[in-house]
């Protein structure tokens, strides 16, 4: 049974939240990359790791960019290791999911004393609540 987009999203939250209550703060965006590859695998979620994603506009392609996390073909993860989260990169990561034609991402922030994270989602695509289909049907896993 394919989990809701809800419980996917929670589920790498809380990898992500074992990860940073594991190491900290102070390090570098790959360690935290790496780290949550492991504890991801350790949960028994799929992805790729810095998955070449084509960008489109007009429905045509105009480039690539590397995702750092590509989810249960379902979601996109972008990390950041930075003191604070701004405006900028919750911007940037919306603009990503459109870009990827993803319904669904996660902005996820170890930087920070606390863990930061924001879903972000793809306003142009279906309802997000139910979209772990439609993005695996954009990548043609349906």
């Amino acid at each position: 049974m394919t989990p809701s987009i809800n419980e996917l999203t929670h589920k790498i939250i809380g990898c992500a939240m074992k990860v940073h209550s594991t190491l900290g703060n102070g390090f570098q965006e790959v360690i935290y990359q790496r780290a949550l590859g492991i504890e991801m695998q350790f949960q028994g979620l799929s992805f790729e790791r810095e998955k070449e994603m084509p960008i489109f506009y007009r429905e045509m392609q105009i480039g690539t960019r590397r995702v750092d996390f590509f989810v249960e073909q379902a979601v996109m993860v972008e990390l950041k290791a930075i003191e604070k989260l701004d405006d900028v990169h919750k911007a940037q990561a919306i603009n990503y999911c459109e870009a990827y034609n993803i319904a669904d991402g996660l902005l996820i922030n170890f930087g920070g004393k606390s863990l930061d994270f924001k879903r972000v989602y793809n306003k142009s695509l279906i309802n997000p609540v139910n979209s772990i289909g439609q993005a695996r049907k954009n990548y043609g896993e349906e």
